[in-house]
């Protein structure tokens, strides 16, 4: 498919390449650094090219945000219209010390985010840290990582699932977009673990799941 990112940091930067190299065509946009954006789309291979964020959004059939928290306001504001497209947001509201949350649970980020995006089918997926989607494994010891996502629209949720699998992780539909408000406090102890801890960025979260005959019949 036709991937818009906005936003080009380690995260956007890291799935762009990855899905280009998996025959989607990928914009790539919103960077303070035209010429290490250029070289960025140059890294990933003939499937991607540099635009605007409003071109990112003209182009893709899904749109990836990938901007920090702070971010969110100025990307979407130059964006534009998301009526009718998919936008695919990886955007935890981290505070700038990542000592917590800017909002939830009563709300969350997807929550408000698509509040700015009028007309968007959203959909969120917090994947695992952009070091270990930057590596040539996205396993840890040889295990999948699990990627919970969440949405209101089943086929733009079906789009961010095929685009997880393409990054080696196993998608796990979490419900509606009101799931997000759990999916993102979810993913703090990662980041504590990680940052706070000093276990460093390659660790992640996996759900286990004793899948009986009568789940089978369930699922």
């Amino acid at each position: 498919m036709n991937i818009g990112i906005i936003g080009s940091g380690n995260m956007g930067t890291s799935m762009g390449k990855i899905w280009a190299a998996k025959g989607h065509k990928v914009l790539f946009s919103f960077s303070k650094d035209q010429e290490k954006l250029r070289a960025v789309a140059a890294a990933a291979g003939p499937n991607a090219r540099t635009g605007t964020p409003a071109e990112a959004v003209a182009f893709g059939e899904l749109v990836r945000l990938s901007v920090p928290w702070a971010a969110v306001p100025e990307a979407l504001k130059a964006a534009g219209n998301f009526a009718g497209k998919t936008l695919f947001s990886c955007v935890n509201c981290l505070k700038p010390d990542f000592s917590g949350l800017e909002v939830g649970t009563s709300t969350s980020a997807a929550e408000e985010i698509v509040k700015l995006a009028p007309g968007a089918k959203m959909v969120e997926a917090i994947p695992p840290m952009a070091q270990i989607l930057a590596t040539d494994t996205h396993r840890l010891d040889r295990q999948q990582i699990s990627a919970f996502y969440c949405g209101n629209d089943p086929a733009a949720k079906a789009s961010v699932a095929s685009l997880l699998r393409d990054l080696d992780l196993n998608p796990l539909d979490a419900g509606p977009l009101t799931s997000a408000r759990y999916i993102e406090p979810a993913g703090m102890p990662c980041v504590q673990l990680a940052f706070g801890m000093g276990m460093g960025t390659k660790l992640a979260m996996k759900l286990l799941r004793d899948r009986t005959d009568a789940e089978r019949s369930y699922v």
